[in-house]
């Protein structure tokens, strides 16, 4: 196994366990984190009603990573990781708690960069493999 396939490999389990463990958090509705849902305009009963769908789809995301980094999940997941860090600071938590969390955008995102973005553009295919 040479450089890239260890972190490649080392990149995908971060990114399972971080994607994993926050579905978790999800599925047990985690109350703290209604609040980032009523900064963007969402009542707490719509919040609590799509934290555990979200979990759900962190937690096959998270797993799918493992088995296969498909591109265009990986593109969802460095978006994801980026709008839930920045959305910290728009419902009032402090800046810090923005740049903390951008291994959470940061490592799928090194992840898709190893894998190769597509260099066709409007080529699906490539960012479905």
């Amino acid at each position: 196994m040479n450089q890239s396939q260890i972190a490649s490999w080392v990149l995908r389990v971060a990114v399972a366990g971080e994607f994993i463990g926050h579905g978790v958090f999800a599925l047990q509705g985690k109350v703290g984190w209604l609040k980032y849902f009523s900064a963007v305009g969402m009542d707490a009963t719509t919040a609590a009603t799509l934290l555990p769908w979200i979990g759900v789809m962190d937690i096959v995301l998270g797993l799918l990573v493992l088995v296969y980094p498909i591109r265009l999940a990986l593109l969802w997941m460095a978006f994801w990781g980026f709008w839930t860090a920045l959305v910290r600071p728009l419902a009032g938590d402090p800046i810090w708690d923005f740049i903390e969390r951008w291994a959470n955008w940061g490592a799928p995102l090194a992840l898709l960069l190893l894998r190769g973005i597509p260099k066709k553009s409007g080529s699906w295919r490539e960012w479905l493999k």
